[in-house]
């Protein structure tokens, strides 16, 4: 029996014991969401589907899961649709960087927010305000922080702690303000607040065409972990 828990247009579908988070892709009312709750099996799996699929959606992408999900997920008829860097950050040594303006973020902020995260990102990693709260709802505690220049956002993070590990759920800085340093900041920032929760690592996951976050995460001293994450899809007809 499949039912449905939570408010539209994310919501929780249960399948017996079987958990997964539904609904559009970051606003896009054509391309539903997959996110797996519990370890998933591919009958599971192609029942969410054909939920979202009866929702009238032309097809559906995952969040992003690990090598053992992503079997999973190809059995179901998936295919990989991006590949994913994850890094890890080991907190017993915090790199420096420069001052910045950084404040923790209010609803006065939202819509600054969004408008450079569009900017800063490609039109399929665009975050809507679904999106932005799901990344602060992520971990059971979170931390939304904005860097000021003048008055409005340049810059934020949305950092989360759960148990030891700490995790940047995102980070984005407004091309106009990229290159000043703003964006190694906003991480040291995350990683500080982490180390003060006693947490003991802090894991963040990058598309591997963005060569820019990689290079500025390992220069942080995150480590690239063997196994990465993937992003995957299943369209439709």
């Amino acid at each position: 029996m499949i039912s449905a828990l939570r408010r539209s247009p994310l919501r929780v579908l249960e399948m017996g014991r079987e958990r997964c988070r539904v609904g559009p892709w970051r606003g896009d009312t054509t391309i539903g969401y997959l996110s797996p709750l519990t370890q998933l099996s591919p009958h599971a799996i192609r029942q969410a589907v054909t939920v979202l699929a009866g929702e009238g959606y032309r097809g559906v992408i995952t969040g992003a899961v690990g090598a053992d999900d992503r079997r999973v997920f190809t059995d179901a008829g998936f295919a990989v649709r991006e590949r994913l860097h994850l890094l890890r950050h080991p907190l017993d040594t915090i790199p420096e960087a420069e001052p910045a303006r950084i404040r923790r973020a209010g609803r006065r902020h939202r819509g600054d927010v969004l408008e450079l995260d569009r900017l800063a990102f490609d039109s399929f990693w665009h975050l809507d305000q679904m999106g932005l709260d799901e990344a602060r709802q992520a971990t059971p505690i979170s931390r939304f922080r904005v860097a000021i220049d003048d008055t409005a956002p340049v810059g934020y993070t949305v950092a989360g702690r759960a148990g030891t590990l700490s995790y940047l759920q995102r980070l984005a800085v407004h091309p106009t303000a990229q290159g000043r340093g703003l964006g190694r900041s906003l991480t040291v920032d995350a990683l500080q607040w982490a180390r003060r929760r006693r947490c003991l690592s802090m894991m963040v996951n990058t598309q591997d065409a963005n060569l820019g976050a990689l290079h500025l995460y390992e220069s942080l001293g995150f480590l690239r972990q063997t196994q990465g994450l993937f992003v995957l899809e299943q369209i439709f007809g």
